[in-house]
């Protein structure tokens, strides 16, 4: 009797097994069709943001801001992106690609060309914005530019910036290392759509 005892009970326990493991398995692909959707989803978005970068001048913000909005992108999106943003030579896009960029390093994106954009034809706030947002940014190249601007307000800005910071590391740095600073943010653009 024991014995018959011990086999209805090994027998239900196979049983609340075999029901878990197709619960778990159910699981899995409810998962699994999420992740297909989601793809599906960002694929669909990714091919609207591109055409728009490729067919709409002076829209590398709304392709960004779309971008933002759907969550991520193709890498193709974000080529499409910044090639609008070289074509346009928007520095308003380019410093918010640069920031992308820099926070997430495999990106198809050539940081320092946006870099590079933004301090050469940017305005002195997108170039304050550069030195205290971007992790390592081009202190020299940033403070050439400012101070040929011969913009008092800008350098008194920069000035400031530097002495608590003179080499340049960023706000991030600064947050890190227990300093306060606030996020600058970027100018309007001239360009939004």
């Amino acid at each position: 009797m024991n014995n018959q005892l011990n086999n209805s009970e090994l027998t239900e326990q196979q049983a609340i097994d075999q029901r878990n493991e197709q619960q778990i398995e159910q699981q899995e692909v409810i998962e699994q069709a999420a992740i297909e959707k989601r793809r599906e989803h960002l694929k669909n978005e990714s091919t609207r943001i591109i055409d728009i970068a490729g067919n709409e001048p002076n829209s590398a913000l709304k392709c960004i801001h779309q971008l933002s909005v759907a969550g991520g992108a193709t890498e193709n999106t974000y080529v499409a992106i910044e090639q609008r943003v070289i074509a346009d030579q928007d520095t308003a896009g380019a410093y918010h690609l640069a920031l992308m960029a820099q926070n997430t390093p495999d990106l198809p994106i050539d940081a320092r060309q946006l870099i590079e954009l933004v301090v050469t034809k940017g305005d002195n706030d997108q170039r304050l914005a550069l030195l205290k947002n971007l992790p390592l940014p081009p202190v020299d190249m940033i403070k050439e530019q400012i101070l040929a601007s011969d913009d008092g307000d800008a350098i008194g800005q920069m000035n400031a910036y530097l002495q608590i910071n003179p080499e340049g590391y960023g706000s991030q740095h600064m947050l890190a290392s227990g300093q306060a600073d606030r996020i600058v943010p970027l100018s309007p653009g001239n360009n939004l759509s």
